[in-house]
């Protein structure tokens, strides 16, 4: 296989200062100061093997981002955009997604005394707002609003017309001189 010759490297001053801030920088981003020794050894006339073995880096590596700086100078350095499927949920999605943790479930008619994740997803999923959710990903949405519905409180509500008759035989205290006033 033949040797492919190495991108010739002649950064300017103003962009060697540069690399040498980001090179030897003590606040700089550990992939950006290798990247920048990997440029600077690449300018001094090293070769692609030779920077890889001192950097400990992959040939590959070395190549890439050789490459990348003679194409683009020092912008081609950074990170490319990352390619892959658009969020599904907006700002505005996520919002109504989280909008029945606020709520107690009896206001959604929903008989429980609390939310869990399986039960929010099942509720976004009625509502419409989401075709399918999971329940981790109920959880993860709401963790990262800092939403607790599991932690928060709430009494039963009464729907039955007849709780209080079927109260009284198993509440103690009032609940008993309720069922000896009503017999």
């Amino acid at each position: 296989m033949p040797v492919r010759t190495p991108c010739p490297i002649a950064p300017s001053a103003a962009e060697r200062v540069r690399l040498k801030k980001m090179a030897y920088g003590h606040k700089t981003e550990h992939r950006l100061r290798v990247r920048a020794q990997v440029v600077l050894r690449a300018a001094r006339g090293c070769s692609n093997a030779c920077i890889a073995r001192e950097t400990g880096l992959h040939l590959d590596t070395v190549r890439r981002w050789r490459g990348r700086f003679a194409q683009a100078g020092l912008p081609g350095l950074k990170d490319r955009q990352l390619c892959g499927r658009p969020a599904s949920f907006t700002p505005l999605r996520a919002a109504e997604v989280k909008a029945p943790a606020c709520r107690l479930p009896a206001e959604s008619e929903v008989p429980l005394s609390r939310w869990s994740c399986p039960e929010l997803a099942r509720e976004t999923a009625r509502r419409g707002i989401a075709p399918f959710m999971s329940a981790s990903t109920a959880r993860r949405r709401l963790a990262q609003d800092a939403l607790k519905p599991w932690q928060h409180r709430s009494w039963i509500f009464i729907t039955s017309p007849g709780f209080r008759l079927k109260a009284a035989w198993v509440l103690p205290g009032k609940a008993r001189a309720m069922r000896v006033n009503h017999t």
